[in-house]
């Protein structure tokens, strides 16, 4: 027996409403205001005082996909006081800003606007001295934004490199531990550029664990990896031979102590630097519990830390559906399930998607014939991967009516063609730019049977 189609219609533009809960909680100017505040003459960052009668100059510079918003709230709190600045934003993540220029740059490949950027920053902030105040914007994004190749690494053996890493389905600690041992900007890069300058990073989190040095490839703080380990991850997912030759004597060079590793804690170049987290994918899940709660349904944070093969993950949630369903455990229906994290997908064939669209394609398959279930999985950037859809949705019925439209979702699935399935279909999310990103969050909604 087929659900309500009007049930299921209500229950995914409910599972859309959660989603939009979720965004507006990490809007990045609220994110910025909640956490930085003035007061007097004083800058408040957290628990820091700065008096700004210190400083000659206050710089803005960064780099991410929320960047621009983050910078528009740092000029509405400090006006006349922004000297100048730069910052770099993914195409189409610019805003109009009064002191700060902003440069859009190529994610998730780096180009050569991101090179030019990153060298205007790094020139911007070597010229700092003890009497200015550096404030850096970090968010999801930066570590292909702000790219500077270390010598003897081109633009183009970096942009090898992230390819052959997006698609061999390592983590993003992973591909930030290679990068940073490519870069003269990323692991500490930028802070020991701008020392001695009082350097202040506000950072918005798209990393599980909202590890500092890995959120853009840390570019302002220590750097807990090593030569070493950019060796054996390349090594580890069989990418060592096939990355470009100067890439493996730089990594090399390294490992034998010929180039120095980049700076860990206790280095100089961060006696002067403070750090504030204002934005997590946390928050966004606590945000989206609030409004299934205001919905009616019973919730639950499943996890904020979801990892793995986005279709093994897509399985584990579906599998969660039905045993809500058969045995009211761990939640009872009407049920709300939230996850955020950042899956991988290991790239088999030549389709179109993106690990939110592949995520709802096999949670389809895995749901097919349960009733009164909906998920939705997206990227709170509102993209994902090479797409402009930030994700899709899916329920019990998506394969019947796949079929009836004469799509194999196990084909379509095989060759990471889940954007073009749900194009076919239907069920595509599409926000546009958010200019935020905290990871993604998975909406599923499971309501009693018939």
């Amino acid at each position: 027996m087929n659900a309500d189609p009007s049930i299921l219609e209500e229950m995914r533009n409910q599972a859309l409403e959660i989603f939009q809960a979720a965004l507006r909680a990490v809007d990045p100017v609220e994110a910025i205001h909640k956490h930085v505040r003035i007061e007097g003459g004083s800058l408040l960052i957290g628990e820091m005082r700065l008096d700004l009668s210190k400083f000659d100059r206050v710089l803005v510079v960064g780099a991410g996909k929320a960047d621009a918003p983050m910078a528009q709230a740092v000029e509405s709190l400090l006006g006349e006081r922004v000297s100048e600045g730069l910052i770099v934003v993914k195409d189409g993540h610019g805003l109009p800003l009064q002191h700060v220029r902003v440069r859009e740059a190529s994610h998730p490949v780096p180009d050569d606007r991101g090179l030019r950027g990153a060298e205007e920053i790094l020139s911007l902030v070597s010229g700092a001295d003890e009497r200015d105040l550096v404030i850096c914007l970090i968010s999801g994004g930066g570590s292909a934004l702000l790219v500077a190749p270390a010598e003897g690494v081109t633009l183009k053996d970096k942009q090898e490199v992230t390819q052959l890493l997006l698609a061999c389905g390592a983590s993003i600690h992973e591909i930030n531990a290679v990068r940073k041992h490519l870069s003269r900007v990323k692991g500490g890069g930028l802070a020991h550029a701008a020392h001695p300058a009082t350097l202040v990073s506000l950072i918005l989190s798209d990393v599980i664990g909202d590890d500092l040095d890995t959120i853009a490839s840390g570019p302002t703080v220590p750097d807990s990896t090593t030569f070493r380990l950019a060796e054996q991850i390349l090594k580890r997912y069989g990418i060592w031979d096939q990355v470009p030759s100067s890439v493996r004597v730089h990594i090399d060079r390294g490992v034998k102590g010929e180039i120095a590793e980049t700076p860990k804690p206790g280095n100089p170049s961060f006696q002067r630097d403070v750090w504030e987290l204002v934005g997590t994918n946390l928050q966004a899940l606590q945000a989206a519990r609030k409004e299934a709660e205001r919905l009616g349904y019973g919730t639950m944070i499943l996890s904020g830390m979801m990892e793995g093969e986005t279709r093994e993950v897509a399985k584990v949630h579906a599998a969660i559906a039905k045993e809500v369903i058969s045995s009211e455990n761990p939640i009872r229906p009407p049920a709300c399930v939230l996850s955020g994290g950042e899956t991988t997908v290991t790239l088999r064939g030549e389709g179109k998607g993106g690990r939110n669209t592949e995520f709802a394609l096999a949670s389809a398959i895995a749901l097919e014939g349960v009733q009164n279930v909906v998920i939705l999985s997206g990227g709170t950037d509102g993209t994902d991967g090479p797409t402009d859809a930030a994700g899709a949705y899916a329920d019990g019925e998506s394969v019947d009516r796949a079929r009836e439209k004469k799509l194999n979702p196990a084909d379509y699935l095989q060759r990471n063609d889940s954007y073009t399935f749900f194009e076919n279909l239907g069920g595509l999310v599409i926000t546009g730019p958010t200019r935020t990103n905290v990871m993604d969050v998975l909406v599923m909604l499971v309501r009693h049977q018939k």
